[in-house]
């Protein structure tokens, strides 16, 4: 069955309530902190950071109580800041096998709300980095190269594409008509002399 783009979104669990970046990148013994924000209505509810390639089947790691306080377990610690509605996840001493798909996810009766991040380590230093999430390591807000570049080509399709196609046509048609009304003008105009 085909569905227009727009619900299409709309089927996919959390792609409106939560969003974070596609892909982070960390250094080996180093750290790195996610960033995913929630819409407006969640804020009391608990959030959680899971490992595993499926986001309703993942393993959570460390989970907040409701409120703004920050939970740490083992190398991971997870804070809810509900004024801002953003979600803060930090992994410290990271670790090659570290490297995998996490989710920032919203606990709700029923399914919970979910986005999926990949996490790549790159191989350790010298000396241990403070990455933040970003490509680079150079993004603090949370958001990836990979994510806006996502985020840019659907601003394209949806917006973009179709206001240029529109624009393209009227074009054409004004110079359509313009071209016809010339050549109505441009004819020889013979006159008989009596």
């Amino acid at each position: 069955m085909w569905l227009p783009p727009a619900l299409l979104l709309l089927s996919l669990p959390g792609c409106l309530s939560i969003q974070g970046p596609a892909i982070v990148r960390g250094q080996e013994r180093g750290s790195l902190t996610v960033q995913c924000s929630y819409k407006p209505g969640w804020e009391s509810h608990k959030k959680w950071w899971c490992r595993g390639a499926y986001w309703h089947k993942c393993r959570i790691l460390v989970q907040t109580t409701g409120s703004q306080q920050t939970v740490q377990r083992n190398r991971v610690s997870i804070t809810d800041n509900q004024r801002d509605r953003l979600i803060t996840v930090t992994m410290k001493d990271l670790r090659r096998n570290d490297q995998d798909t996490y989710h920032c996810g919203i606990e709700k009766p029923g399914t919970d709300r979910g986005t999926s991040i990949k996490i790549f380590i790159n191989p350790g230093s010298s000396t241990p980095e403070n990455l933040v999430s970003g490509t680079n390591g150079s993004n603090h807000t949370g958001v990836s190269s990979s994510s806006q570049t996502r985020n840019h080509y659907m601003l394209l399709v949806f917006v973009k594409v179709p206001v240029l196609l529109t624009v393209a046509g009227a074009v054409l048609w004004l110079k359509g008509s313009q071209r016809v009304s010339r050549e109505q003008w441009e004819q020889p105009i013979y006159i008989e002399l009596v």
